[in-house]
């Protein structure tokens, strides 16, 4: 069974950095779509990021972009979420996803169909 758990959340102050990382198993990543998404307080869940392995496209969100990147390590298992220049708009609980042979596109899709647990980050201004 597909396993996805998001950590490395906290406290930050607007201009810093954090990095979140999604521990995953029981899937092959070259076979699935792998995403980060994110839900402030009172706000609808958006897209962030979206990564397939097998043809190398990456994609983010307008609201990240330049300030975001991801990196892959298959060897680990494990999804990371590089997040620097944080504004208190980041704020958010922010989730890691997995869609089985699926590949990503722009503008980013939110129906993907394995969720892990989320991790707060909080961004003070």
């Amino acid at each position: 069974d597909v396993q996805l758990q998001a950590s490395g959340g906290g406290l930050v102050q607007a201009g810093g950095s954090l990095r979140l990382s999604c521990a995953a198993s029981g899937f092959i990543f070259d076979d699935y779509a792998i995403g980060w998404f994110r839900q402030a307080p009172g706000k609808e869940r958006e897209a962030v990021s979206c990564d397939h392995t097998a043809s190398g496209v990456t994609y983010f969100s307008d609201p990240v972009q330049g300030r975001f990147s991801t990196t892959v390590d298959t060897a680990r298992h494990t999804v990371y979420l590089q997040m620097n220049n944080l504004k208190p708009e980041d704020t958010a609980v922010y989730y890691c996803a997995v869609d089985k042979w699926a590949a990503c596109y722009y503008p980013l899709r939110l129906d993907f169909g394995s969720w892990g647990r989320g991790t707060l980050v909080t961004v003070s201004s």
